[in-house]
């Protein structure tokens, strides 16, 4: 089987966390996009894989949770009339709890914005600490369940609502959000310090996910097309975030921080574990081999 070399391997992913598009990294790289696409979800399996056996027993003071909204294929109000919509189109939320003092993504998950995707994060969350956390998120409501149904009282939980006035008359428009007036802190279990209240690293890191991953940027079109495909560029970014990327202020990456990693990761570690899991799967029946479809 013709396989890539590891340097060309590594600059694809590179590139993938990087913003670029999957079409602009098969004209610099050299390669078709099925070559690209076939990587990304290598590399996203892969990732899934390692975030969910190394992020374990995780020692945490502040987490803080937030939600991210994309969508795939098309958006939400324009699925109905969409031509061939696979399952999975309309608006996707990546939900995501964040160490407040590593920045560490300790948890994530792609789904809507229900109460069940709520619950299924801090379900996650809550196996992947190892001690007691002061949690913050916003104000929506679909927190209250989950956090009550997955941490009971063991918990210091507090919501921070920020509160919007009317967007002045110079700045309205389509794409102009209302003017944040203020905010207000409540304590919803345990004794949360207020002084650290607080949804602003974590919001942060929604900044950098959106404007490291061509599928997050706005009015574009680099959306994803597949929700396959988007969890698995989402689960890329964040094992690089987490493990292979160099944070500005703590001069570390945000695993070696929270004590999970000793060393910090390049793409050799993620190429490793996608060439084992390539080692490990059982060849296909002569005549039964299914050709990928490609993708976005």
């Amino acid at each position: 089987m013709n396989k890539l070399p590891h340097h060309k391997r590594a600059q694809i992913l590179a590139m993938l966390v990087e913003g670029s598009s999957m079409r602009s990294i098969s004209r610099v790289a050299d390669v078709s996009i099925n070559t690209v696409t076939k990587l990304l979800i290598d590399a996203g399996e892969a990732c899934l894989q390692l975030h969910d056996e190394t992020v374990r027993e995780v020692t945490a003071s502040r987490v803080q949770c937030d939600e991210i909204w994309s969508f795939c294929y098309a958006k939400q109000k324009n699925v109905a009339k969409a031509d061939n919509a696979p399952v999975g189109a309309g608006d996707v939320w990546t939900w995501t709890a964040l160490d407040a003092d590593s920045k560490m993504i300790l948890s994530f998950y792609v789904g809507d914005r229900s109460g069940q995707s709520a619950m299924v994060l801090m379900d996650d969350l809550r196996a992947r600490l190892a001690n007691r956390v002061q949690l913050t998120t916003d104000g929506h409501k679909a927190y209250l369940e989950a956090v009550e149904g997955a941490f009971g009282g063991d918990v210091d939980y507090a919501q921070l609502v920020k509160l919007y006035g009317d967007a002045p008359e110079a700045f309205k428009g389509r794409y102009s959000p209302a003017e944040c007036v203020g905010i207000r802190k409540s304590r919803i279990e345990g004794n949360p310090d207020g002084k650290h209240v607080s949804t602003s690293y974590v919001e942060r890191q929604n900044l950098t996910m959106r404007m490291s991953m061509r599928r997050f940027t706005w009015l574009t079109n680099g959306f994803s097309k597949k929700l396959d495909n988007h969890i698995y560029a989402l689960a890329l970014y964040i094992v690089h975030y987490n493990f292979c990327r160099v944070h500005k202020s703590l001069k570390v990456s945000p695993a070696m921080a929270a004590g999970v990693s000793d060393t910090l990761w390049s793409f050799d570690n993620i190429l490793d574990r996608v060439d084992t899991n390539e080692a490990t799967k059982r060849p296909a029946k002569r005549g039964a081999y299914k050709k990928r479809q490609p993708a976005a």
